[in-house]
């Protein structure tokens, strides 16, 4: 395992392995000199044991988690639904009241009066905003007059049917 290619549940699976043959060898109390230390049996196993409970922990912890969060994306929609009626609810009730809605966390927006340029800025927009759409006002509409060349209009009667006396 002098690679780190290796992935950590196939560490786990080879730390169960090298673990049933040190239960089934490593019997007595002759020392195994590893990294230039000298373990008993029983630290060996210990240590091989400690690898294969550390990755049975994380993916318990790792299937706790997908749960919680597919419990979260279930429930948190209709949540957050409730929420923001909540909030609608509070400022409707407190509106006129900064301390109040203080007190749930809500800060009204304070509305920034417009520069002088950013007003004449926004002047010049929407005028150039009508020019460009031909957007005109109920009294400029009611002016404008379509004139029809080269269409003959031929009015349409209906026969006169004679009404019998009856």
């Amino acid at each position: 395992m002098a690679t780190n290619n290796v992935g950590k549940g196939e560490v786990a699976a080879r730390a169960k392995q090298l673990l049933a043959g040190a239960e089934k060898l490593l019997t007595g109390t002759t020392p195994v000199g590893l990294v230039g230390t000298t373990f008993m049996p029983a630290e060996v196993t210990s240590k091989l044991q400690a690898i294969v409970d550390l990755r049975a922990d994380v993916e318990d912890a790792q299937a706790t988690v997908r749960a919680k969060l597919a419990a979260e994306a279930a429930e948190m929609p209709t949540l957050r639904v409730f929420m923001s009626a909540f909030v609608s609810h509070v400022k409707a009730a407190h509106g006129t009241s900064p301390e109040a809605l203080a007190a749930f966390g809500i800060h009204p927006k304070a509305r920034v009066p417009l520069t002088v340029e950013a007003q004449a800025a926004a002047i010049a927009k929407r005028a150039a905003t009508r020019a460009a759409r031909h957007t005109m006002g109920p009294k400029q509409k009611k002016a404008v007059k379509g004139d029809v060349i080269g269409v003959v209009v031929t009015p349409v009667t209906s026969p006169v049917t004679p009404q019998r006396p009856g």
